[in-house]
């Protein structure tokens, strides 16, 4: 079927999608500015403020492979519809939380809504557009995924100046009720599939597999490599995965379909999506540590501050939608050049430097995950489009988790080798080393300079570690990117036209 014969309302559909990727983005980073606030109103320990954070992540890493699946069995667009209302229960309920404990449990339920909505947007990509179109649209759904992360603080820290900390999570309830009528209206009613069982040990060895990893990963970040939560979940996860793994090889209706990995699309395109998404992780782990504690900046002007990284995918996005394949390469250069300048900031560098190399990283950003995100997706049939695309975003969500705990240890073992703490009292000492904010808030002159000279040499060895990564992902672009895209154009019976 060619574009000229598809409705023109599919891409109102894709911004309904848009509206309700916003909220996810913006759950991910608005809750980082109100800890503080949150420690003191709910009087919260630091074990729950992690739990209030890790809640989230490990419920969306155990439910996007059976989101996914439910999707391609029952149709994207009602389950769409019950992830969007359940996101907005758990909004309100978090907004009027009384305890730490009811706060984790909000959280949890936005995790399930945020489980549904990633991948079943996504899928609805392969249903909506032709081919020649699916590069322009998974652009508009990676700016939609990632728009929220810098707006976050910016709303984040603009409600906590003038309103209840509550706000911060009522802000969702207008982008759900807009996103519910536009899902409604726009979204078409696709049949799913019910051919062939549930596969409910898949979904229990993959959901324990994402969670042990995941939780592995949050600790070894948190307490350190050596700790025993940290160990036991990695080996746990692993154990969980190969088990799947074998599990999947001899079931008759598998979770996810292994051959998928014999594309070179599929396996390529998710691996080095996954990859990018590492130096964005990066990215969105220092910048704010650097602005605030090294630069002065406060929460709102943080968000402000990465507002080249957006920028920069913005222009980058829309360059590589004609290059397709080679943008992979492109960008992956790219990113190494930009993360090589980072890693020279200096305590005496200001803004202007950092905006620079900042926004060359963005623009790598956007010359790498939409292309390649669009690579996997091409590999999918449009009956496996949510089960494919859950396995997509499963795998980058796990290489997120992985990638904090990575370079948070990095960043934390050389800012703690390099930080000056002789002479002060063990508590003031043990303040310090915890993090550059900690030892600037105590206020010494001595110390602060000394903190924010040791984070900088922190944050410099944490980009030579995201560059690379990035050199690793020029190298296997050049390597084994397809040379085309091969896509051949889906039978005309399976595009879905909107209003069908």
């Amino acid at each position: 079927m060619t574009t000229a014969t598809l409705d023109p309302r599919r891409w109102w559909a894709l911004g309904a999608m848009s509206l309700s990727l916003i909220v996810i983005g913006l759950d991910l980073t608005v809750l980082n500015v109100a800890l503080p606030t949150l420690a003191t109103e709910l009087e919260a320990s630091t074990s729950q403020l992690q739990w209030f954070a890790n809640a989230y992540t490990l419920v969306i890493a155990s439910l996007l492979l059976p989101a996914g699946l439910l999707g391609d069995r029952f149709g994207p667009k009602r389950l769409m519809l019950g992830a969007l209302v359940v996101f907005g229960l758990a909004s309100a309920a978090c907004a009027f939380a009384s305890s730490p404990g009811q706060l984790i449990a909000g959280r949890a339920l936005l995790g399930v809504g945020s489980a549904f909505l990633i991948p079943l947007s996504m899928s609805l990509l392969n249903r909506l557009f032709a081919p020649e179109e699916r590069s322009r649209a998974m652009t508009i759904w990676v700016m939609a995924n990632s728009l929220g992360i810098p707006l976050g603080p910016v709303l984040g820290g603009w409600l906590l100046d003038h309103y209840r900390w509550g706000s911060i999570f009522l802000i969702n309830l207008p982008l759900v009720a807009v996103g519910l009528v536009a899902v409604a209206l726009l979204i078409p009613s696709i049949r799913g599939h019910r051919s062939g069982r549930i596969d409910g040990p898949g979904i229990l060895l993959s959901g324990g597999g994402l969670v042990g990893l995941s939780f592995g990963f949050i600790e070894a970040g948190e307490r350190g490599w050596g700790s025993v939560p940290a160990v036991g979940g990695v080996v746990a996860g692993v154990v969980f995965l190969l088990a799947f793994w074998a599990w999947e090889r001899r079931t008759a209706d598998p979770l996810i379909d292994l051959g998928l990995f014999g594309s070179a699309g599929f396996t390529w395109g998710t691996m080095l999506a996954t990859m990018a998404s590492f130096a964005l992780v990066g990215l969105i782990f220092v910048l704010p540590q650097l602005f605030q504690a090294v630069q002065g900046a406060d929460a709102f002007q943080t968000g402000l501050r990465l507002l080249p990284i957006i920028g920069g995918m913005l222009v980058g996005a829309k360059a590589a939608e004609r290059l397709v394949i080679a943008a992979g390469a492109v960008g992956f250069g790219l990113m190494l050049i930009g993360l090589a300048i980072g890693a020279f900031t200096s305590v005496v560098d200001g803004y202007g430097f950092t905006a620079i190399w900042v926004g060359v990283v963005g623009l790598s950003i956007g010359f790498t995950l939409p292309p390649m995100n669009g690579l996997a997706l091409a590999a999918l049939s449009i009956e496996r489009s949510g089960s494919g695309s859950a396995l997509i975003q499963a795998m980058r969500q796990v290489g997120g988790t992985i990638g904090v705990a990575i370079l948070g240890t990095v960043l934390n073992s050389a800012y703690r080798d390099r930080l000056d703490v002789t002479g002060l009292p063990p508590a003031v000492a043990h303040a310090a080393r915890d993090s550059a904010s900690g030892a600037v808030a105590i206020g010494s002159p001595a110390l602060v300079r000394s903190a924010r000279e040791a984070f900088v040499h922190g944050m410099g060895i944490t980009l030579w570690v995201c560059s690379g990564i990035a050199l690793a992902g020029l190298v296997l672009a050049l390597a084994f990117l397809p040379r085309r895209s091969g896509v051949a154009a889906p039978e005309p019976e399976k595009v879905a036209t909107i209003g069908a």
